[in-house]
């Protein structure tokens, strides 16, 4: 299974990005793909989550309001839309599928991509 994200990039504040998260190598139909960020020197934090099963989302506090997450109609594609961008938005943005845990536990999911630069500068 590999997931590949795309769509980082470097923006100002208040701007919009869209990230995708494609997967490869099986077809989910249970469990969650979701959306995690890393900036240096912290520890990566759960940001959205989108349950195949039911459709539900699921959003940190400090995006909530600004970040939607969907699933695409090619059934393995998640999307982030980011909007009002803020530079404390910016860290490497990694999706996972398959949570093992719960969703905003990072060390339970099954499968990573390899991250994606979101850069806002001020």
């Amino acid at each position: 299974v590999q997931l590949v994200e795309s769509g980082g990039g470097s923006v100002q504040a208040g701007d919009s990005l869209r990230l995708s998260c494609a997967a490869s190598g099986r077809t989910f139909n249970s469990g969650a793909m979701s959306w995690f960020r890393q900036a240096p020197g912290k520890e990566r934090e759960f940001v959205a989550a989108y349950d195949w099963k039911g459709g539900n989302t699921y959003y940190a506090d400090s995006v909530k309001g600004r970040f939607t997450v969907s699933r695409a109609d090619a059934k393995n594609t998640v999307y982030l839309q980011m909007n009002s961008l803020k530079p404390e938005d910016t860290a490497v943005y990694y999706c996972a599928a398959l949570p093992r845990r719960g969703i905003e536990v990072p060390a339970g999911y099954e499968y990573w991509g390899q991250g994606t630069q979101v850069t806002v500068s001020s």
